[in-house]
């Protein structure tokens, strides 16, 4: 489902088959969205076609969004990349451009936060992450990068998250660091 360079549009033809992909998830996964009704979320999704677009990237880079709630206030539905494991695409990643730019040896392939900005989603935060783990089990092989507050990054590291033991933990590591196990999760605001 990628789009031409450049182009932050579907077809018609993409925009369906995703919305299938989507509307497929959702009523699989009702416990993450209970008292939610797909036709709502699937007219906004149809309103806002660079949302859309930012949802084909999640789907495309392995992240399996799916809706986790609905602000009221707002009345904005939130999607969280819900695969099983943090999506390996997007994995291999250093934390941020100082960082990258500051690797000498061995640089990764690029940074998890120009990565999220250039899909048009925002890196979950650590009480967004712990928000997620409650719908399910999810890193249990993996870990994610999440937003660093900036105390942490100002001193060199950034935070990651996984579930090991039945358990939700969230690290440190220095910022430039990067392992085929950890990526990123994104959320999108619809």
């Amino acid at each position: 489902m990628k789009a031409a360079a450049g182009k932050k549009s579907l077809t018609a033809q993409q925009r369906d088959a995703l919305l299938q992909t989507l509307a497929a998830r959702f009523a699989k996964n009702a416990q993450r969205h209970p008292g939610l009704d797909w036709a709502k979320v699937q007219a906004k999704l149809i309103a806002a076609p660079a949302k859309l677009w930012s949802l084909s990237e999640m789907e495309r880079t392995g992240g399996e969004p799916d809706v986790t709630s609905f602000d009221k206030k707002t009345g904005e539905y939130t999607f969280i990349d819900c695969s099983p494991q943090s999506p390996e695409p997007r994995a291999s990643l250093c934390y941020d451009r100082a960082a990258l730019d500051g690797r000498k040896k061995f640089p990764p392939k690029g940074c998890a936060t120009e990565l999220a900005e250039a899909m048009g989603v925002e890196i979950l935060d650590e009480a967004q992450y712990h928000e997620l783990q409650q719908l399910g089990e999810f890193d249990t092989k993996s870990s994610s990068w999440l937003k660093t507050p900036p105390e942490i990054r100002a001193l060199g590291g950034a935070i990651f998250g996984d579930r090991r033991f039945n358990r939700v933990f969230i690290y440190h590591n220095g910022a430039d660091s990067y392992y085929s196990g950890r990526g990123f999760r994104g959320l999108l605001r619809i």
